[in-house]
């Protein structure tokens, strides 16, 4: 391709048959009334012209700012919605120009879509003001231009030479819109060649090969080998969880064979039906957080050769050298076999017989002394994180060696990660994992960082706290540490914990990043102590060996997850290559009766993704 890549006039130029051409695509388009048969034309079709410096698809998120400006007269809602569920991008509206541009400095890349509602016309062109648009921006700013319309309105745009990215999305529906944000980010490559003559550089036949990237992209059920009548079922039991009270609302996400085919938000974020959930609120994921955040964690150090499955826990910490937990090896830690306590009410040791907090401990108002935020209004002392790895480390074995589930299993992971690394975990988990792969609605301590509105409520706290519990974690240990803990304290919505668990569907890898290795994931996947009665992996939670789990009992034994107290629960399945995810907040506003797990709603949704999976198809 030349080095000032220009189209010519089609009008002037042209033969007909190429107009001919483009509306036989259209026309095939526009017949297609089944959306799987869709998603196929469209990846077919959407076309790359230009692919400077390879800057698609986008990645390296971590290091990326990226802008989107909208053009032209038609919706962008799905683009922009689709966009985001790769990484941020923050849609820039403003009608000056030179404000525009102001406004885009900081921003290492803006993608420019064009909507169009007469996306089949042949004579579409874009606007004077349009065009001032594109080519500012395009001096100023690595962009991408995607063209919802025909590729004859690149005519009107003469010069590209100061773009770096073109795609010719084709029409403005949803699926291509879609479609085309899978492209940019590398869930598909690109395949569509141009069906007209636009000059010597885009000439017919010609389209540019992008690299697929192995990240979630999006399509139908049928897509995968999968049933959507049957998975239509699904809303009849989160509808029951609702009536009857089991959660004012939730966030349900399948994915099968890298494709999110069912992502669907219920409810409210309370019973006063004050807020609507949608998918981009986040929740309190509770339990999650030890296979979110920490668990990947301590995978890379296992990785790095910092640890074994036979290290003791005196040569992790030393605080607990020459205590009765010195020889704990880092396999039974992790399997829940290692005598540990379940928990233990740390918060009690710091509130009067009336339930309120001591002024001992607490202040109203943070200062160097007490800097640990836990409420509104609610300082720690500071000094007071020493006193939990204290606890826990003087605290008294179980008599006998038995699987026993305990969160402080990861309270010394935790410390564990910050004493090797010397960085807090939020900062590491951020670092390591949620900034790569563009997780950019998990985090701690939310309240400090998003809209309000966005946080899904936890509780309304009677005992401790006095208030409703929204944006600081639910649980009062991960609370005790700032909100940073190694069993609880992570917010995200079901797209974010998804692409978590298919990093581990993947055995380390996504986004064409390596960030542990397959027999790293292997030897944390497996079930050590099956044999003794105990079903744990590795900090991963494993099926169920008798009649009652964590599943439906029909996923297969090389599956893993977790569950979470507030109501949540992430589940992938490698044989099926099935990503299940659950939230809500079954604990507002109050914990007293644990109704969704009792009838197993969060089972029953699983049994029904299971079946929804068409044998007919799948055995092929």
């Amino acid at each position: 391709m030349g080095k000032n890549p220009v189209v010519t006039n089609l009008n002037e130029t042209q033969p007909e048959i190429y107009f001919a051409k483009l509306n036989q695509l259209y026309n095939q388009l526009n017949a297609v009334s089944n959306e799987s048969e869709q998603y196929h034309l469209f990846e077919k079709a959407i076309t790359v012209l230009m692919n400077e410096k390879l800057v698609l698809p986008i990645r390296n998120l971590e290091k990326q700012q990226i802008a989107y400006v909208k053009l032209g007269d038609a919706p962008n809602d799905i683009f922009l919605t689709t966009l985001q569920q790769y990484t941020a991008v923050t849609e820039i509206k403003e009608e000056n120009l030179e404000r525009l541009n102001e406004q885009l400095n900081p921003f290492s890349t803006v993608i420019i879509g064009y909507h169009s509602s007469n996306t089949n016309s042949n004579s579409l062109s874009f606007s004077a003001e349009e065009l001032k648009i594109i080519k500012t921006l395009a001096q100023n700013h690595v962009v991408v231009l995607d063209v919802f319309a025909s590729p004859s309105i690149l005519t009107s745009l003469k010069d590209l030479s100061s773009l770096e990215a073109v795609v010719v999305s084709y029409q403005n529906s949803n699926v291509a819109q879609i479609v085309s944000a899978e492209l940019l980010f590398g869930a598909i490559s690109s395949q569509g060649k141009l069906l007209i003559h636009l000059s010597s550089d885009f000439h017919e036949n010609f389209g540019l090969t992008t690299e697929k990237l192995d990240v979630l992209g999006f399509s139908t059920p049928e897509n995968v080998g999968m049933k959507t009548e049957v998975l239509s079922k699904i809303e009849g039991i989160a509808q029951k969880a609702m009536d009857k009270k089991m959660t004012p609302g939730m966030q349900i996400l399948v994915a099968r064979k890298g494709k999110v085919i069912y992502q669907k938000a219920f409810g409210f974020h309370s019973y006063q039906n004050d807020l609507k959930v949608s998918n981009s609120d986040i929740y309190d994921l509770a339990s999650l957080t030890k296979i979110i955040a920490t668990l990947p964690n301590v995978m890379q150090q296992y990785d790095q050769k910092k640890l074994t499955m036979e290290t003791t826990l005196d040569s992790l910490l030393p605080v607990f050298k020459n205590t009765n937990k010195k020889d704990i090896t880092f396999k039974e830690l992790l399997s829940h076999y290692a005598r540990l306590q379940a928990w233990y009410p740390f918060y009690k040791n710091t509130i009067d017989r009336k339930g309120n907090p001591k002024e001992a401990y607490y202040r109203k108002v943070g200062d160097a002394n007490f800097s640990i935020k836990i409420a509104d209004n609610l300082y720690l002392r500071t000094d007071y994180q020493d006193n939990i790895m204290k606890i826990i480390a003087e605290s008294k074995l179980l008599p006998q060696r038995v699987y026993k589930y305990s969160d402080f299993t990861f309270m010394i992971l935790k410390a564990y990660l910050e004493h090797a690394t010397g960085k807090r975990l939020d900062i590491l988990s951020a670092e390591n994992f949620f900034q790569p792969m563009g997780l950019n609605n998990s985090m701690y301590n939310p309240i400090e960082k998003i809209n309000k509105n966005r946080i899904v409520p936890t509780e309304v706290d009677t005992y401790f706290r006095h208030q409703i519990v929204q944006g600081y974690v639910h649980d009062l240990g991960a609370a005790m540490q700032g909100g940073i803990g190694g069993h609880a304290g992570l917010f995200s919505n079901s797209m974010d914990v998804a692409k978590m668990m298919q990093l581990y569907l993947q055995k380390g890898s996504y986004g064409g990043k390596r960030f542990f290795s397959e027999q790293t994931f292997d030897e944390f996947n497996n079930c050590y102590y099956c044999s003794h009665g105990n079903r744990r992996g590795i900090g991963f939670d494993k099926p169920q060996l008798g009649d009652s789990g964590p599943t439906c009992g029909c996923a297969s034994m090389t599956s893993f997850g977790h569950t979470g107290f507030t109501g949540t629960m992430a589940w992938a399945d490698p044989e099926k290559e099935i990503v299940y995810v659950f939230l809500s907040n079954r604990t507002f506003p109050n914990e007293a009766e644990n109704k969704l797990s009792k009838e197993n709603i969060r089972e029953d949704i699983q049994s029904i993704i299971y079946e929804a999976i068409d044998a007919s198809i799948d055995d092929k």
